[in-house]
């Protein structure tokens, strides 16, 4: 890349890499009109008016529209929590959860 000198080895990745720095938004949401530099984030967008939810969980079956969504369910299943409060011991899925308990102290 010519603006901060990362490689890569496709000129395609290449080209999608610049986006990110021109700020140029080529897909457009047809519900909103809100714009994004890839594809993948405005279909994630386009999920939120059709409330498709293609990320399932087959072990009970949950659906979610994002799979970062369906990452957090399985740990639920599998009791990976890994953020732990030290004061009372309840454990977490996602930081954000732990720091909204520490202020229930």
């Amino acid at each position: 890349c010519g603006e901060c000198g990362k490689g890569f080895s496709w000129s395609s990745d290449l080209a999608w890499h610049c986006i990110t720095h021109t700020g140029e938004q080529p897909f457009t949401c047809s519900a909103c009109r809100k714009g994004f530099s890839q594809n993948a984030n405005l279909a994630t967008s386009w999920r939120i008016y059709t409330r498709e939810k293609p990320f399932g969980y087959r072990d009970c079956g949950k659906c979610f529209g994002e799979s970062s969504a369906l990452v957090q369910h399985r740990q639920t299943h599998s009791r990976e929590w890994p953020y732990r409060c030290r004061e009372s011991g309840k454990s977490f899925i996602v930081s954000s959860s732990l720091q909204r308990h520490h202020r229930t102290h």
